[in-house]
């Protein structure tokens, strides 16, 4: 080889190390968003029936990943500590918001690691904005590691900050602030002096679209987690129909009269309201692509838990499935997926996304498995099978097999297992416990659940004032009816359970 191609070569490749230097120097913003109390049914990406027109999440969707089948837990407390940690309620003693084991309350993060915490010790900026009710730590505390905030906040709350504010604006009832109209809102530790006029959710959007104008200017990869309040059923204004309560509740659907008309205006004005989030999601990609950084941003839209009333606290699977979204930079379009994914896999992931495995240490195992190689198509499968629960109840699923129910506290210790084949949201789904060409995958479930005890009498909770109250309001027959099975308009399949009676 002559002078001038060895030359060559050599330029040639200190060129790649480079360039391969420059691309892994780049560090991607991760846009976190975590919808309130809303199902996949109802995102018309989904392709189900009655759903909202969402456009904006149906692109990020046909751009991106969207998984057919995500567990998370069936309340938003368990949900939102599991996301936080990348860890099981087995772990963090949080299995739904009445649940908390030992001090988890008070010190959760203290004893397991939050990916924010993680991302700020590695140079991103960081925020938070909507509904915290993951423990009493505070997104800004060190060991959360939030840099800015605009949060929703209770009256409690806004009498702790400097000078005791008084809080003015509209109240869902004698404890809780609006989060829409008029609503209770604390920016960076001082409260918000908000009007009539003003919305929760247009709140937070334009405190993230200033915070990444801000960062991006300042030249620094960002995480941005939008938990946004909506689009929780509680409302707070006038609705068009007569209400029965005090002359103080505007439209808290707490005091309303349960007509089949009123029914009917709260479906509309659900279906309305996830029309507007999907309207707000809108702004904001056009916000990133003002910024010049849509090519450098990655979005994620999941849920926190099922539906109100229909979804939410049940044990069946509808309780914890949930919207799960992804599409940015560098995710493979591949649409709508069969891979299994659950939330305890997003703190892997936007640590590795954000090149920072470096910073846990090998000590702490995460429960989730990282979904980056999958979005990135560097590998076509993802994992084996998901874990969700929903108070003391547990759910576990494989792509062709779902166990839900598992519930000693309510003597359903088994559970009900299905064959769903292709199967999904409930439809063709065959109760196969005790069928001995099922015994193999049922057997493999029950290895599967054995690292995870479930929640019994014995546990000392129970002996608790906390306790014994959770257990005294769980055990009511219309609770019980409601935790076990499904809502009436979702009855898709047979709910026999096939334990034994002694169980009882």
């Amino acid at each position: 080889m002559n002078k001038i191609a060895i030359k060559l070569l050599m330029s040639l490749c200190l060129c790649c190390l480079l360039t391969s230097q420059s691309q892994a120097a780049i560090r991607l913003n991760i846009v976190l968003i975590l919808a309130d109390d809303v199902s996949p049914d109802i995102y018309s990406a989904y392709g189900l029936e009655g759903a909202a027109q969402t456009p904006n999440i149906d692109y990020l969707a046909k751009q991106g990943v969207m998984f057919k089948t995500a567990y998370a837990t069936a309340k938003c407390a368990s949900t939102r500590v599991e996301l936080m940690t990348g860890r099981y309620a087995n772990k963090t003693g949080v299995y739904t918001n009445e649940i908390w084991l030992g001090d988890a309350m008070r010190r959760v993060y203290s004893q397991h690691l939050a990916f924010s915490r993680v991302l700020k010790e590695t140079g991103y900026a960081t925020a938070i904005a909507g509904k915290w009710h993951a423990g009493l730590q505070h997104p800004h505390d060190k060991v959360l590691g939030f840099d800015e905030y605009a949060l929703w906040e209770s009256p409690k709350h806004i009498a702790t900050l400097p000078r005791a504010p008084s809080f003015t604006g509209l109240m869902e009832d004698s404890e809780t602030t609006s989060r829409y109209w008029h609503p209770g809102y604390v920016k960076n530790g001082k409260l918000m002096d908000t009007q009539a006029t003003d919305y929760g959710p247009d709140i937070e959007l334009e405190f993230i679209n200033e915070f990444m104008k801000k960062t991006v200017k300042a030249n620094k990869p960002f995480l941005v987690y939008w938990a946004t309040v909506a689009p929780h059923g509680t409302r707070t204004g006038m609705p068009t129909t007569p209400l029965r309560g005090k002359p103080g509740d505007l439209g808290n659907m707490k005091s309303q009269k349960k007509t089949k008309a009123l029914q009917a205006e709260n479906h509309a004005r659900f279906i309305a309201l996830n029309e507007y989030l999907d309207l707000k999601v809108g702004e904001l990609l056009a916000k990133i692509e003002a910024l010049g950084i849509a090519d450098n941003t990655i979005v994620f839209f999941i849920s926190d838990n099922g539906t109100a009333v229909t979804a939410k606290t049940r044990g069946v699977e509808r309780g914890p499935q949930v919207v799960h979204v992804v599409a940015g930079a560098g995710i493979k379009q591949r649409g709508a997926t069969d891979e299994l994914t659950d939330v305890s896999d997003i703190a892997p992931t936007l640590i590795d996304l954000a090149q920072a495995r470096h910073r846990v240490t090998t000590q702490y195992e995460f429960d989730g498995k990282s979904l980056a190689p999958f979005l990135k198509g560097e590998i076509d499968t993802h994992r084996e099978w998901i874990y969700g629960y929903a108070a003391a109840s547990q759910l576990l699923r494989t792509k062709e097999y779902m166990l839900e129910v598992v519930n000693p506290l309510l003597g359903m210790s088994r559970g009900r297992f299905y064959y769903t084949g292709k199967h999904r949201y409930g439809k063709g789904y065959q109760l196969v416990d005790g069928q001995p060409q099922h015994h193999q995958a049922r057997q493999k479930f029950d290895d599967i659940l054995a690292n995870f005890p479930p929640l019994t009498r014995k546990h000392p909770f129970f002996e608790t004032k906390r306790g014994k109250r959770f257990l005294r309001d769980y055990e009511q027959p219309a609770t019980r009816k409601k935790h076990l099975y499904n809502h009436q308009d979702y009855k898709f399949y047979d709910e026999t359970y096939r334990g034994s009676q002694r169980e009882r």
